[in-house]
């Protein structure tokens, strides 16, 4: 399944909050754990920065979970 974020303007966009944005994570500390985990991929390798700052045209990924990031 795939999900696209639209950024609205914004020059980029912390992956835990990218993760709470979009419905995956009910809460920031549970994307933040999942980060830790190693459970996040941003363009296919593992992530671990729970602040990196996400920007138009990366794909995370977690589990069969895709999010494109694009600018409307």
């Amino acid at each position: 399944m795939t999900h696209d974020f639209n950024l609205d303007g914004h020059e980029y966009v912390a992956l835990c909050d990218l993760l709470k944005h979009t419905g995956l994570a009910d809460s920031g500390g549970q994307a933040k754990h999942w980060i830790a985990e190693g459970r996040v991929l941003r363009g296919g390798v593992v992530e671990q920065r729970k602040t990196a700052k996400i920007r138009v045209g990366e794909i995370i990924s977690l589990g069969d979970v895709f999010i494109r990031v694009v600018q409307a």
